[in-house]
């Protein structure tokens, strides 16, 4: 979280908004309330946007069985949503393109701290695959497919800048 915050705040301030860490809870098992609302049924963390809260349980298919980058993943994707909390992007009539720019921001961030993290082009494949099993193919389909989910993470990561994950002008095949 500590990396997590200077990156971003860098860029918050640099665009002229004003940076807030947010509330980080962690949970052994997910609450049937947190945040004021029912724990998310398909959730494996979240964010609660008017509370600025990040919310992770610590066990759940999201963080045992996985390669280690994907809780590091998940964590950037829902700080994510944050930084669009900050810059005043809001959770519109299409989900999707709020989620999938999520991932996009997330990977922003790891192309950012890649280089210091000692990976292989092996580990990052691995995290391409971990992302793309995550895609809702048939079901709510509020993240994305697994195809785009690993296109706009990708796509962040290459750019290492937000200006990249303009999800919402993008063709609606790049948000399904």
């Amino acid at each position: 979280m500590k990396c997590l915050d200077t990156s971003w705040r860098t860029y918050v301030e640099r665009v002229g908004h004003t940076f807030r860490k947010p509330v980080v809870r962690y949970y052994d098992e997910p609450e049937r309330r947190v945040c004021g609302i029912a724990w998310p049924e398909h959730a494996a963390a979240f964010y609660c946007i008017g509370r600025n809260t990040l919310v992770f349980p610590l066990t759940g298919g999201w963080i045992e069985g996985r390669t280690d980058l994907y809780p590091f993943k998940v964590a950037a994707h829902e700080y994510g949503h944050h930084v669009q909390s900050l810059l005043g992007v809001r959770k519109g009539a299409d989900s999707r393109r709020y989620e999938l720019q999520a991932d996009c921001l997330s990977g922003v961030f790891l192309g950012s701290v890649w280089p210091s993290l000692s990976r292989t082009r092996q580990d990052w494949t691995a995290l391409l695959d971990a992302t793309r099993a995550a895609g809702d193919e048939g079901e709510e389909h509020s993240h994305g497919t697994g195809a785009n989910r690993v296109h706009w993470l990708e796509r962040g990561y290459r750019a290492v800048s937000p200006a990249a994950c303009d999800t919402w002008s993008a063709p609606a095949s790049k948000v399904s």
